[in-house]
């Protein structure tokens, strides 16, 4: 599914935003109005579904410049959605993530002072006071190890992505994955400026219990775990087909 983009044909616009989607029927629609400002500036957005079955992708379809389709799971999504973009830097957000108003310019300012790659604060949108703890955390770690996570909304020079051969399709901790290679080339830009990302994960299984987990997941995976029994264990089953 596709709808003619904002910009020209002629034109290519510095920023494409890259969202990978999978059963999000309830907040997709909320979640790509507030990143229409963006467009009108002249930003491609994309979506990439999984194979939802809740609608998500026909809901999508307004609020986009193209829905795409792909296989389950956010690196071979994030791959598809960065194959066919058409910006000189890609912006990669989930859908439970939402952008500062000046997401933009602060990209710009990176970029234009020779990043090739970073990512923003986070800040997890919940009451529970352990979050201010894992937020900070998560920011103090990603700027003293370079390391940055997909809720921090990472952005790339397109061309920079194609070298290192985009995300390595792993079910889980691509995103760190994906980290070490830009990492070889030069450290991320960290944007103190926050996005905000939904706190459902923690408060789904309880803040304690899914901070535990990830820390042991992320350790497991640091010492050379099998990303897909990883990815068993935080609770991604395989899709039925």
């Amino acid at each position: 599914m596709q709808r003619e983009p904002v910009t020209t044909p002629q034109e290519r616009p510095f920023l494409s935003l890259i969202l990978p989607v999978l059963d999000e029927a309830a907040t997709v629609a909320m979640h790509l109005e507030g990143l229409q400002e963006l467009r009108a500036r002249g930003a491609e957005l994309l979506v990439v579904d999984g194979g939802s079955s809740d609608g998500t992708a026909a809901l999508a379809v307004p609020g986009a410049d193209q829905v795409l389709a792909a296989p389950c799971g956010r690196a071979l999504q994030m791959n598809a959605g960065a194959r066919v973009s058409r910006g000189e830097v890609l912006l990669f957000v989930h859908a439970d993530t939402a952008l500062p108003p000046d997401a933009e310019a602060l990209v710009r300012a990176a970029i234009a002072e020779g990043a090739v790659w970073g990512r923003f604060d986070v800040r997890i949108d919940g009451r529970h006071p352990m979050l201010r703890v894992v937020e900070t955390m998560m920011n103090w770690r990603s700027r003293l190890t370079g390391i940055a996570t997909g809720d921090q909304a990472i952005f790339v020079r397109r061309d920079t992505l194609l070298a290192v051969g985009g995300f390595p399709e792993l079910p889980l901790m691509e995103d760190i994955a994906l980290s070490r290679r830009l990492k070889s080339i030069t450290r991320p830009a960290c944007l103190r400026a926050r996005v905000s990302t939904s706190a459902r994960r923690w408060e789904k299984n309880g803040v304690l219990r899914t901070i535990f987990l990830m820390w042991r997941l992320r350790a497991s995976y640091f010492l050379g775990a099998d990303p897909q029994q990883l990815a068993l264990r935080y609770g991604y089953a395989p899709r039925q087909h």
